[in-house]
This record gives structure tokens, C-alpha cells and sequence, in this order.
């Protein structure tokens, strides 16, 4: 009896699980798609032996930006974008070879840093990522 009442419990736990999470996706979503405006971020990478660097460009959605990439990027890189919504802005330099590599990045929005990383000898930094302006 205690078997079924635990499977019960944990049915019942992973359909609220699922339906919370679905609901929480939709309601990001439905305001995505509310949010029109648009804002311009300039996403900057700086170091060396820096290989490829992925980042926001803009398009898809707040929940699925599309993800543009840049390979063996001559230093320093720079790329202005413009951005909708709630989507967040997001770069990260990538080297494959983390001996000697020196990696930074920095995300400004009319000037302000939203966000700077930077790391000696790592695969990445981690990137950086910045919220939305718009959002508050």
C-alpha cells in the first residue's frame, strides 16, 4: 500500500512539475511577444588565442534566441545589435586551446557596462549575460 500511495505522490508531484513549468513558459512567452520594444546592446571581446564567440543577435524569442557565431575572430571584436523584448543579451568568447588564452567580454547599453567577465587559461569565461534593459 505504501508503494502505491508513494507512486501516486509522485505522479501527481511530477504533472504539477510539468504543468508549472509549461505555464511559467507560456506566461514568458504571451509577455515576449507584449514587449515590442527594442533596445541596442554592443557586445565587446578582447584577449587572445580566442577561437569562436557565440552571442544574441536578435532574433527568436526571449525563451529561444537564436544564437549567431563568429569563427577565429580577429581581437579586439565588436558587434552592436539590436534586441526585443525581455530577450537577454549574451556573448561568450570560446578557446579550444585554454593554454596562453586570455579571454574578456563586456555587454554595454548606452554606455553602461551591463555586464564584464574575464578569465586566464580557461576553455571560456562563462560569457556574459545581461538582463534586459527594458525589463527594469
Amino acid at each position: 500500500m505504501n508503494n502505491t500511495i508513494r507512486a501516486t505522490v509522485c505522479s501527481v508531484a511530477v504533472a504539477g512539475l510539468a504543468f508549472g513549468l509549461s505555464s511559467c513558459s507560456e506566461t514568458v512567452d504571451r509577455v515576449d511577444k507584449a514587449v515590442d520594444e527594442t533596445y541596442e546592446v554592443t557586445y565587446e571581446v578582447t584577449g587572445k588565442n580566442v577561437d569562436s564567440i557565440d552571442f544574441h543577435g536578435g532574433g527568436g524569442t526571449a525563451m529561444k534566441p537564436k544564437i549567431e557565431s563568429v569563427a577565429t575572430p580577429e581581437l579586439p571584436w565588436t558587434k552592436t545589435v539590436t534586441l526585443r523584448g525581455i530577450m537577454p543579451a549574451a556573448v561568450m568568447p570560446v578557446a579550444a586551446d585554454p593554454e596562453g588564452a586570455r579571454l574578456a567580454c563586456k555587454i554595454t547599453y548606452k554606455g553602461k557596462v551591463l555586464d564584464e567577465q574575464s578569465a586566464d587559461g580557461l576553455v571560456t569565461t562563462g560569457g556574459c549575460i545581461a538582463e534586459s534593459p527594458i525589463t527594469g
